[in-house]
């Protein structure tokens, strides 16, 4: 698997002035890529993740583009496919696949008329009719939700084979889809402990079925709120997700969430770097008005602190 850190900035909705400032100011501080949500009826304003994600394409040249989860049963496989290559096409190969089968807002499967319980199998389904697709051949598949033959997406995404799919999700399914057709894992409200869990099911999954992981990438999103003191920081986070879910989260944010100084933010990022995350997407849980202020202290003075304390050893 994949041993280098990366670091991934997480962003909402803004309106299209600030949306471009804070993506730039995300890439000139260093960060290694930016990450869009993605829902289409949710509890809190949101964008559709690929506009969204094709807007920060065009506002930003050098950083990693992800979705955090894109919810691909939600969408034609085939679709999909086809707006993903253009993106990528488009940005100059800097798409990273997220992808997610939600299902905690059943509207959003209403809306679309895709049935609930479908969304494991259509999202496996949809993984294969999007690699395939990617190939810039004309290809065949027959399956349970696409049929098609000679279909050909030109042009194809600047990456070969297509940009990577990280899967994202805690259940044992979600696991054995990373596992047997993911390029990565992307994991959220785990302790490091679960997530040590999580990546060791991954590699016993893979080994079952022959695949090997090199370039397996793991990621994990974290919810994370820098102030003076840890109080300040779970007071503050705590609010803005109690509003943004609907439902108290105090306790889950002292379980889950990365708190307090700078210093102990980065010892408690240490021990996600020690389960096994690599690739560490930050959402800082704090007023938009305060988002650039709080990923440029994260980028100057916790992910330093984070690197160093790795160089130093255990």
């Amino acid at each position: 698997m994949v041993q280098q850190l990366d670091f991934g900035a997480q962003l909402t909705a803004f309106e299209p002035g600030p949306a471009r400032a804070i993506a730039r100011r995300v890439e000139a501080l260093g960060y290694d890529s930016l990450w869009v949500p993605d829902h289409l009826s949710f509890h809190y304003p949101i964008y559709e993740g690929l506009s969204h994600l094709a807007f920060m394409a065009a506002a930003t040249g050098r950083v990693r583009l992800g979705t955090g989860v894109l919810l691909l049963p939600l969408r034609s496989a085939g679709l999909a496919a086809k707006q993903l290559a253009t993106i990528d096409a488009l940005s100059g190969g800097r798409i990273i696949v997220g992808v997610g089968v939600g299902g905690e807002a059943r509207i959003e499967y209403d809306l679309c008329g895709v049935p609930h319980n479908e969304r494991g199998a259509r999202a496996s389904e949809a993984i294969r009719v999007l690699r395939l697709l990617w190939s810039g051949e004309a290809v065949d598949f027959e399956g349970r939700f696409s049929s098609f033959q000679g279909a050909r997406i030109d042009p194809p995404p600047v990456q070969k084979g297509g940009p990577p799919i990280w899967v994202g999700g805690r259940s044992a399914a979600a696991l054995r889809r990373a596992a047997t057709l993911g390029d990565g894992y992307i994991s959220y409200v785990l302790t490091p402990e679960r997530i040590r869990g999580a990546f060791e099911t991954i590699q016993r999954e893979a080994d079952a079925a022959g695949r090997a992981l090199e370039n397996f990438q793991l990621a994990h999103l974290f919810f994370i709120n820098v102030k003076p003191t840890y109080e300040e920081a779970l007071d503050e986070s705590a609010a803005i997700l109690t509003s943004r879910y609907r439902q108290d989260f105090r306790e889950p944010s002292r379980k889950y969430n990365v708190l307090g100084p700078p210093a102990d933010c980065a010892a408690q990022l240490r021990k996600y770097a020690d389960a096994g995350v690599r690739h560490f997407i930050l959402s800082p849980t704090v007023p938009k008005e305060a988002l650039g202020d709080q990923f440029e202290l994260l980028a100057r003075e916790v992910i330093p602190q984070l690197r160093m304390s790795l160089r130093e050893g255990p």
